[in-house]
């Protein structure tokens, strides 16, 4: 396997003599921080692999630290790396680790289900990254959308979005993306983790969350299936300082009386604000639009 010996990547004397060595710079627009705080990716590793029999995709492996983790626990590991520079250190830092591979691209482009069969074929696999903040919520959704065939989605984000993400539908802290979490899996928020568990340390809080994909929908699709359900709910939050009857109205381009009726028939209130409408609030409501002949 791999010698206990290999330097701490969570030591920051020995990052900078990486970053040194490989004449590395931290690039802002690949939203590079590496973790040094020693807990943490030990507790992501036990969190998102269920045995040794299991495989990860790692989605931006940075120097290897979440890495050499999750190699501890699973039986194969395979991670995704855009930014080449990082290729040679890679090479370096997880030396010895033969159940891991690196697979250069873009996860936001690779086909990803082929991926999976092609690396895991019938292994059960993780998701599990310290992702890049602005390619959270796209990647997320990719990965949810396609049904890929995954146990769980393990990842860091900023603590915003993780609390954004993870919050119920028909609460004060849900926006779109919460309502298209929750049709697509379980999520819930793990633990926080400070700004200076970096290097170099972000200016935001991060959080662990973890996506446990649904086999199905939470209720039955709604007339006009998913596309229109989330145009109605993305229409909603458009405008969410506005009821939510003004703001689908402008959102989607219907008379507002129409909307009303539309609340009316699926017995909502014609006040109700967007985020105090549920899932299933959201589909009633777009039964009742899609039932309007003169749409």
């Amino acid at each position: 396997m791999h010698s206990d010996r290999s330097p701490a990547l969570t030591d920051r004397a020995v990052i900078a003599d990486i970053c040194r060595r490989y004449g590395f710079t931290f690039s802002k627009g690949f939203g590079q921080n590496f973790l040094v705080n020693p807990g943490v990716c030990p507790r992501m590793a036990q969190v998102a692999v269920g045995g040794r029999d299991w495989g990860v995709l790692e989605i931006g492996p940075g120097i290897g630290t979440l890495t050499r983790e999750l190699c501890a626990a699973a039986g194969k590991v395979v991670s995704i790396e855009l930014d080449r520079r990082l290729f040679p250190v890679l090479a370096e830092t997880m030396a010895g680790y033969d159940n891991f591979t690196l697979i250069p691209g873009d996860a936001l482009k690779l086909d990803l289900r082929a991926l999976l069969a092609q690396q895991f074929g019938s292994r059960p696999v993780a998701v599990c990254a310290n992702l890049p903040y602005y390619i959270t919520s796209p990647l997320l959704m990719r990965l949810l959308e396609e049904r890929l065939p995954v146990q769980n989605i393990t990842v860091m984000v900023q603590k915003e979005a993780a609390q954004r993400l993870c919050a119920a539908p028909g609460t004060r802290q849900a926006g779109a993306v919460s309502y298209a979490v929750a049709w697509y899996a379980a999520a819930r928020l793990l633990f926080a983790v400070q700004p200076g568990s970096f290097y170099p340390p972000p200016k935001v809080t991060s959080a662990v969350i973890q996506l446990c994909p649904r086999p199905a929908p939470p209720m039955p699709l709604p007339n006009g299936g998913e596309a229109a359900l989330f145009r109605l709910i993305r229409a909603a939050f458009g405008q969410r300082r506005k009821t939510a009857a003004n703001a689908i109205a402008a959102g989607l381009g219907r008379p507002k009386e129409q909307v009303l009726a539309a609340l009316q028939a699926a017995n909502l209130p014609a006040a109700a604000r967007p985020e105090q409408l549920t899932l299933r609030d959201f589909c009633a409501l777009q039964n009742a639009l899609q039932g309007d002949l003169s749409v």
